[in-house]
């Protein structure tokens, strides 16, 4: 029997915008780069990998040289074969390229790594009858191409490794404009379909889009979480639901970033992962975030600032989530995901939260990462 033949794709620059707060990393790597940002991509495929390292002896890792693949599976001991010669620094054509040369083999499975603008790549070379499926590595993920986690991604595999029973859909393939999206304007766009293995516990849905529209059940939501300050340093997550608490108290917000407030005043806006730890140092924090519509991730997508070593700063029983209960019931049950970039926090988090949804309205909803369990 052949081995299963696995292609292999890491974007090494996605991801990078998140943690220094420029909202992506189209087109902006060297600046991430200069303000300290650390690639993370090849780690994120090395969780999903490291689900189907049991297997390796079955696998053949067909993939880009260097940081677009080959280094992390030869460092994992898979049996790894180059069919692209990737540059020291990769664009967006080296995807599309590696895509290309993929072509020529007959893959079981395209497992790629990066953000919707890697999706869109992959899209634009791979054929219709190829299943592929993402590793979130990216800051924005609206397509739903992806595992829910890296992990999540990994569980997938190994499904298809020991002939589970995983049918296959189509899954939208979509993307944002980055420069629109750093002023606050959220402008999505589906640019098609890829086949993806159909498993609802582990593939992401597609975001919901839109703004919530009962603006008084977003005020009764601000006005529970205001009281909840206190003296706390209070570190304001991105969305309109948390959006509404900075409304409520007459504060400038940044939509799509994340803000420092005490005693009901602005400290700071929009601030990097780094710029969060050091004005948090041995102060009392308070999180306040809310979840993706549809998706129902409260860490990890599109709030990469907010990392894991703040995280854990703040601690679980810090961690206040606001949702209006039109955006959990949209859910249908699934729980809450965190995708901090640790499993290990990831695990620590999981649990029964008190969500606000009103003015001492709760409901109490659980974070539980299927892929985890």
């Amino acid at each position: 029997m052949g081995k299963f033949r696995l292609g292999l794709i890491i974007n090494p620059l996605a991801g990078l915008g998140g943690s220094v707060a420029l909202k992506g990393s189209d087109g902006v790597a060297a600046e991430a780069l200069a303000k300290g940002a650390v690639p993370k991509a090849h780690l994120r495929m090395q969780q999903a990998l490291a689900v189907i390292e049991l297997y390796k002896d079955r696998i053949e890792v067909i993939t880009a040289s260097g940081d677009m693949g080959e280094t992390i599976a030869k460092q994992m001991g898979f049996t790894t074969r180059v069919v692209y010669q990737a540059p020291q620094q990769t664009q967006a054509q080296d995807t599309q390229k590696v895509v290309a040369e993929l072509l020529n083999e007959t893959l079981d499975l395209l497992l790629f790594a990066g953000g919707d603008g890697t999706a869109r790549d992959v899209y634009a070379i791979a054929d219709d009858n190829i299943p592929v499926l993402g590793v979130p590595a990216g800051v924005k993920i609206h397509s739903g191409v992806y595992g829910i986690t890296p992990h999540a991604s990994g569980m997938v595999v190994k499904m298809l490794l020991e002939r589970d029973l995983v049918s296959l859909m189509s899954a939208d393939v979509m993307d944002i404009d980055e420069a629109a999206f750093r002023t606050g304007v959220v402008r999505a766009k589906r640019f098609g379909e890829m086949l993806v293995p159909a498993e609802p516990r582990y593939v992401q849905a597609v975001k919901m889009g839109g703004k919530e529209s009962d603006e008084l059940v977003l005020a009764d939501i601000a006005a529970e979480a205001i009281e909840q300050m206190e003296d706390n340093l209070c570190i304001i997550g991105s969305g309109n639901t948390v959006g509404a608490v900075m409304s409520e108290l007459g504060l400038e917000n940044t939509l799509l970033g994340v803000d420092l407030i005490q005693d009901q005043a602005l400290v700071a806006s929009d601030l990097s992962a780094n710029e969060l730890l050091q004005l948090t140092e041995n102060k009392t924090l308070k999180l306040f975030i809310t979840l993706i519509g549809g998706q129902g991730h409260v860490l990890g997508r599109g709030n990469q600032q907010l990392s894991p070593e703040l995280v854990r700063r703040v601690g679980k029983d810090n961690i206040v989530i606001l949702a209006t209960k039109t955006k959990l019931k949209a859910l249908d049950g699934r729980p809450l995901i965190v995708d901090s970039g640790d499993p290990e926090l990831d695990k620590a988090l999981t649990g029964y939260y008190k969500v606000i949804t009103g003015y001492h309205d709760y409901v109490m909803y659980q974070v539980a990462n299927p892929d985890l369990a």
